[in-house]
């Protein structure tokens, strides 16, 4: 009969259109449930129509209704999947295993117990504790779940269920335990002694749940300072590679400066320059393959330095990461512990519980900026400078050498703008001499006064007292180049490179000593400046200023740049090393601009 009655109640619970029980049941207006797919599908053949229609009742219904899930019906539903569920299931399914707590009721082979009973300390089946549940008697006994330890919570000495304990021995004993072995002792009831250690776990709980919170935070820590470390030695090795490819270029174009400056020269004079011209370039060549080779020893020693970083915080991580999983291991069991509801199987449990594993404390980690590698890149970068200033130097001697042919070949000064250019000279400021508020721009081409100090690194041959810069370039041989002045007073100059950088303006102060000599320009006149000598220079006032340097010849020659090219004043004399091109910006105000000018 009650099988029957099941099958009905399936019947009641199916869907008329797949004939399964519903899923997502809805219902329609006219009260029949459907599985929400199968009315909606039944729906879409009618859109045509735009007439709805009950699959059973065949009422219509217009516009489409919107149906929506019955919770209710569907909560029925899943009742009735269980039933079924445990009225098909094999008997095996709830007997006792090996791991589970079997019914102490049960004859022959054992059920599976549902619920312990602290009082009865009995563990009962679904079947066997149904009396628990019905009749009045059982009222006061206390179900939990079931537990194969329940035998621990009988005294061994009066055979009693131990409710109390004892502080003074720290164990669960019985009513009759103060009475005799434990007289006089400092005694509570489990339930009293439990709400204390409960106190005492959760606040354990806590602890390690914050530890757990700040060792992952740690790990996240650990996880970026690789990918800092990781970033840092990316751009060590780039910026590393583009300066060692910038020298190789370097030297590559001096090479072919040479050769190009030799082949312009009388065949009877080549022979003395070509040998100097085939030694530099075998010195050029081997410079190249010495780059390239540091090139690729530097990135082999960034990436092993990169290793060795990732390879220490990597073991540091892993260390973090076994504390974290000890800790939750540990969490867990306390969580267990928690919520145990037997208050004397919880105070068994809780003084069984085992130590936390000892960890080394963390070290504090703060990622900083990633500048692991930046040793490296300025390492590099003052290698490039040293370079540059060796080739500087070099090329300045194979040029004056080239330019001995010239002199006894002697030719005359250029006339026009046109052959002034044949000897234009592409000039570019070295930062390192620059003092502190010059702003350097343009492809270093152009300086600016500015308010603020710039964050120059520290160097030696920077100028510190006057508003100066050199280029980076020595010249000589024949030279000529351009400069756009924007200011109100403005110094070209040319120099030998051991000008005093520092201390009394007579020293370090172009035109002031006998290290260099300069053209004031302002708004209304120039002025030639040697030795603290200032000539006034008659001539059209323009911002363009034009010089030309004639090294071996010991001529150097400053001109108005306008539409037509005007002598100001030419200096002869005797150059006894190679020049330097210099700009000072002498002004009150800032935003004064001095700038050497594109000339091919």
């Amino acid at each position: 009969m009650a099988q029957k009655r099941v099958k009905l109640d399936r019947e009641s619970f199916s869907c008329s259109i797949c004939l399964d029980l519903l899923k997502d049941p809805v219902t329609t207006p006219c009260g029949h449930s459907y599985c929400m797919d199968c009315i909606k599908a039944h729906w879409d053949g009618e859109d045509e129509k735009q007439i709805y229609s009950c699959p059973q009742c065949r009422e219509t219904f217009t516009p489409r209704p919107v149906l929506l899930k019955n919770t209710m019906l569907a909560d029925l539903v899943e009742e009735m999947k269980k039933t079924e569920e445990l009225q098909t299931c094999p008997a095996d399914h709830c007997y006792a295993g090996a791991e589970d707590v079997a019914c102490d009721v049960c004859t022959g082979r054992k059920l599976k117990a549902l619920k312990s009973c602290l009082v009865c300390l009995v563990a009962y089946c679904d079947q066997h504790l149904q009396p628990h549940y019905e009749l009045p008697i059982f009222k006061k006994h206390k179900l939990v779940e079931p537990s194969k330890n329940l035998q621990e919570n009988i005294c061994s000495r009066h055979d009693e269920v131990m409710k109390m304990f004892c502080r003074t021995d720290q164990q669960c004993i019985c009513y009759l335990c103060p009475v005799d072995e434990h007289k006089g002792h400092n005694t509570v009831s489990a339930a009293a002694e439990r709400t204390e250690r409960q106190k005492e776990l959760e606040g354990n709980q806590q602890n390690i749940q914050q530890r757990i919170q700040d060792r992952e935070k740690d790990v996240k820590l650990l996880q970026q300072e690789v990918e800092a470390i990781n970033r840092s030695a990316d751009k060590a090795v780039e910026d590393s590679g583009k300066i060692f490819t910038e020298l190789i270029r370097l030297m590559e174009k001096k090479s072919s400066d040479v050769a190009q400056q030799v082949k312009s020269q009388q065949e009877t004079e080549v022979r003395r320059v070509k040998e100097l011209q085939e030694k530099l370039e075998q010195e050029i060549t081997e410079l190249i393959r010495l780059m390239e080779k540091r090139s690729s020893d530097v990135e082999q020693q960034v990436r092993s330095r990169q290793k060795s970083e990732v390879s220490r915080v990597r073991e540091l991580q892993e260390k973090l990461e076994q504390e974290i999983t000890e800790l939750k291991r540990k969490d867990a069991e306390m969580k267990k512990i928690s919520d145990t509801e037997d208050h004397t199987q919880f105070l068994h449990n809780y003084s069984s519980l085992s130590p936390l594993s000892e960890f080394p404390a963390s070290p504090s980690i703060n990622i900083c900026p990633p500048c692991y590698f930046e040793d490296v890149t300025a390492a590099v970068s003052d290698a490039r400078d040293k370079l540059q200033d060796l080739l500087t130097e070099t090329w300045a001697n194979i040029s004056q050498a080239v330019t001995e042919v010239d002199v006894l070949l002697p030719q005359p000064e250029p006339k026009t703008r046109a052959d002034f250019l044949k000897y234009a000279r592409e000039i570019t400021l070295d930062p390192n001499t620059a003092h502190t508020q010059l702003l350097l721009s343009e492809g270093n081409r152009k300086a600016t006064l500015v308010g603020q100090q710039q964050r120059y690194s520290s160097h030696p041959d920077r100028f510190t007292k006057e508003f100066q810069v050199l280029s980076r370039e020595s010249l000589a041989g024949r030279c000529y180049w351009e400069v756009e002045c924007r200011g109100e007073v403005i110094y070209v100059a040319v120099t030998y490179k051991n000008v005093t950088r520092a201390g009394s303006s007579n020293a370090c102060r172009f035109g002031l000593n006998n290290k260099s000599w300069a053209l004031r320009c302002d708004n209304n006149s120039f002025k030639l400046l040697y030795k603290n000598v200032r000539t006034l220079v008659p001539g059209p006032v323009s911002s363009r200023v034009g010089v030309y340097l004639d090294h071996s010849a010991g001529t150097l020659s400053f001109y108005s740049v306008s539409e037509t090219m005007t002598l100001l004043h030419r200096v002869q004399t005797t150059f006894t090393q190679p020049l330097y091109a210099g700009l000072l910006l002498h002004s009150s105000s800032f935003g004064d601009t001095a700038e050497f000018c594109k000339l091919k």
